[in-house]
């Protein structure tokens, strides 16, 4: 008895000096998204509603080339009188709308970054991050990359080639953020639309940090085809090259990249497609940056987790599950002596720990599941999410 009461109170004592996990508090965010101030179908307001009433914590609105400064007036079109466009604004926001009529036309001001930004942030509970996507071509191909919480508008760049035009602004954010004294970052959209930047263009940049691992719009081809890498192929091959020439690790970013907002199907860009969830305890613009150059985040599609944990030699992962689908977490990373990334381990359980090797140079992971996508970007898809890369301690 007197073993077995030993045997107890040792339990207890190892039990309380057991290693309690830090409290991660997740804020939902998209940072690529548009509207009438370029090529979306909605007023800006409309559209940050839309996410402020499911949940999320931060939005981008990131619109092609401008920063929404000055004044504008959009012509009501033929699309928007088949969307009822100005109405469902006018019933949402009443005496906010302005409008004007001239021969016939009905215009309608768009509101600012400011304005709009006034009239829906909550303070520590919703924040609206100030955003442009640098929309710039090489020879057909598409280069887009977004800056989230810029300052000062950046115009679209020329330039000798797409690694040229990529690494131009990339200087000129870097540039605007050691003026300003404000958190920004570029983040590379959507590689393989028009399947304008290769894993190769990826490699030549300095200073890149941040691109989308998913985004939502059905034209963007995440998963590649025959003659090109997928995305995830992309983001390893990057990584392994980054990682031997001494390159910070590239972070991989979940979005809508929405510009539709009155179809719901997969032939349109909808909402509520891809976000990043961040580890930060407050929701402003600069925390928010902070955390995520942090590495303080991971990109879903769907997947929820509790718990991303990187600690004494160990990478922890913890489902949030949706009862009744199961679960897979893959470990994913590069071994020394190696040239590519590799699986490492994998674990239908809804959690599991991966323990650091010796001989491990970074490992990243992903969490699939069978739940399916009410409205996926494409038909089949299932819900994931992508953590980080992460060097072991």
């Amino acid at each position: 008895m007197k073993n077995v009461l030993i045997l107890s109170l040792t339990i207890i004592i190892l039990a309380s000096c057991a290693p309690t996990p830090p409290k991660q508090e997740w804020k939902k965010g998209n940072l690529h998204t548009h509207s009438l101030w370029s090529d979306g179908d909605d007023f800006p307001e409309m559209i940050i509603k839309w996410y402020k009433d499911h949940d999320y914590q931060f939005i981008a609105i990131s619109d092609h080339n401008t920063i929404a400064n000055e004044e504008r007036w959009y012509e009501m079109k033929d699309r928007e009188s088949k969307n009822n466009t100005l109405a469902k604004y006018k019933k949402t926001f009443g005496d906010w709308v302005e409008e004007k009529d001239s021969a016939d036309v009905t215009y309608v001001r768009l509101k600012t970054y400011d304005e709009y930004r006034l009239k829906l942030e909550t303070p520590d509970k919703f924040t609206i991050i100030k955003s442009e996507e640098v929309t710039s071509s090489f020879e057909r191909k598409p280069v887009h990359i977004n800056v989230s919480n810029i300052e000062n508008y950046i115009p679209p760049i020329k330039g000798e080639s797409v690694v040229d035009i990529m690494q131009q602004t990339l200087d000129h954010v870097h540039a605007q953020r050691k003026e300003t004294n404000t958190p920004m970052f570029a983040h590379i959209n959507h590689p393989n639309f028009g399947y304008g930047i290769s894993a190769d263009d990826f490699k030549k940049l300095h200073g890149e940090r941040f691109f989308e691992v998913y985004n939502g719009h059905p034209s963007v081809h995440n998963e590649g085809d025959a003659d090109h890498m997928s995305i995830e192929e992309m983001w390893d091959a990057v990584n392994v090259s980054y990682q031997k020439h001494g390159k910070p690790l590239l972070y991989g970013i979940g979005t809508d990249d929405s510009h539709h907002y009155h179809t719901l199907s997969s032939k349109h860009s909808n909402s509520g497609r891809g976000w990043v969830m961040v580890n930060s305890t407050k929701i402003d613009a600069n925390s928010i940056i902070l955390a995520m150059e942090a590495g303080e985040f991971y990109a879903s599609s769907g997947v929820r987790l509790k718990t991303v944990l990187h600690k004494d030699h160990t990478y922890f992962i913890e489902v949030d599950p949706v009862e009744g689908f199961d679960y897979e977490i893959i470990f994913y990373g590069l071994k020394k002596e190696g040239n590519a990334v590799v699986e490492l381990q994998r674990s239908s359980d809804l959690s599991a720990t991966y323990k650091f090797q010796s001989d491990d140079v970074f490992v990243r992971a992903k969490i699939t599941t069978n739940y399916a996508i009410e409205n996926p970007y494409k038909k089949g898809e299932t819900a994931q999410a992508w953590t980080q890369p992460v060097i072991p301690n």
